[in-house]
């Protein structure tokens, strides 16, 4: 054990469960440690690293703007601030003219929530079985997992669960009380599960008929990763509320739930964040926007994923049970705990993620060259078939 591992261990909070890994450097899709060994990063940052590592747009924008100003509170107005909410709801579909800035994707839940219940004047809020938001209170309110769930209940009442790409059950479900339905376009905790064109819409439509609002959540989904800027592009969606995050800054902290015209006027002072639309951040997001769409990264990522897809559907063991995704968002299912299987790709230069307790998940940085792909697939061959 490094002594870099020794401190971490001795004064973290132990939440983490930590790999043996102690990483002190990356660049594009490589990440290299202590040891000066490199490995394929197909961790990406947990959906982080959209751009990869290092970017050199992002760096020169965060040491430019570290050497003017880094902290102004939303109470003053800034020029790189600005500018991004400029270029975001530029991005975004056409009626979400309204952000509202914040530093992680569990943040953009949160205000997504409280936004839902004061524009409808509604409490409840439907979820999906299957379905990870994230981990503060209201966020972990309306995920799945019975692991993240046990040991903090009672959590925040009004949260329901409902089958995922089942309409007719979600149609039962929405009520008169119902302030919000939160869906994810693909599911990626969850076990990377896609949703049903029919599904999703018919969500949409739902809604709209009963006065809810639909929240989709592209904090893992969104900046490219699944081969258009948005999931929701796949489908002709136009929610009401969409709550980002993740790669939104090239890695930097950040989160933004971007608010359609059927959201009400908010009030001042009914929500509000320290740090969130600060500038540092500010200018990695609008750096990494611009590069998302100047290097053409979300087409980089439909191209690229759809050639690892069927190079994993290629591979043939017994103890595959199928392979799902989209663009550059994978995922492998087996027949046992992918544990050991992971660390047998660390042990062959590839860092991947579990997405469940069967399923290998790849989240690959979008600058991954096809070279690095193929050593994907060969060590995962070597260890499957």
């Amino acid at each position: 054990m490094s002594n870099t591992q020794t401190i971490e261990n001795t004064h973290t909070s132990g939440v983490y469960a930590k790999r043996d890994l102690t990483i002190v450097r990356g660049e594009g899709a490589t990440l290299y440690d202590d040891q000066g060994n490199a490995y394929i990063d197909c961790v990406g940052g947990q959906g982080a690293a959209n751009l990869g590592h290092a970017h050199p747009k992002v760096v020169a924008a965060i040491s430019e703007q570290a050497q003017k100003i880094i902290s102004v509170p939303e109470m003053f107005y800034n020029d790189t601030r600005a500018a991004l909410l400029k270029k975001l709801t530029g991005l975004a579909p056409e009626d979400m003219d309204r952000a509202f800035l914040s530093n992680s994707g569990t943040e953009a839940v949160e205000a997504a929530f409280k936004f839902a219940r004061f524009s409808t004047k509604r409490t409840e809020i439907i979820a999906t079985m299957r379905g990870f938001h994230g981990r503060s209170m209201g966020a972990l309110s309306a995920t799945w997992n019975k692991k993240y769930r046990s040991p903090f209940q009672p959590l925040i009442p009004g949260i329901k669960h409902v089958p995922y790409n089942k309409l007719e059950r979600l149609d039962a479900a929405i009520d008169e009380n119902t302030a919000a339905v939160i869906l994810e376009a693909v599911q990626g905790e969850g076990g990377v599960y896609p949703g049903d064109a029919e599904y999703l819409l018919g969500a949409q439509e739902l809604c709209r008929e009963r006065g809810a609002l639909l929240i989709m959540d592209e904090i893992q989904t969104g900046f490219g990763r699944t081969g258009k800027m948005f999931a929701i592009n796949h489908y002709d969606l136009s929610p009401d509320i969409m709550t980002v995050a993740k790669s939104m800054a090239g890695g930097v902290p950040m989160g933004a739930t971007l608010l359609g015209e059927r959201v009400a006027e908010l009030s001042k002072g009914i929500h509000g964040s320290t740090f969130g639309g600060n500038p540092l951040a500010a200018a990695a997001s609008l750096a990494a926007l611009n590069a998302l769409v100047d290097e053409k990264l979300p087409e980089r990522a439909a191209e690229l994923g759809a050639y690892f897809l069927a190079e994993l559907q290629k591979i043939e063991s017994p103890l595959v049970r199928g392979v799902r995704g989209m663009g550059l968002m994978l995922g492998i299912e087996i027949k046992k705990k992918v544990a050991p299987y992971l660390a047998a790709l660390t042990e062959r230069g590839i860092l991947a993620l579990p997405a469940g307790m069967t399923v290998i998940r790849f989240l690959p940085p979008l600058v991954i060259e096809k070279e690095q792909i193929d050593e994907v697939i060969v060590a995962l061959k070597e260890i499957l078939e």
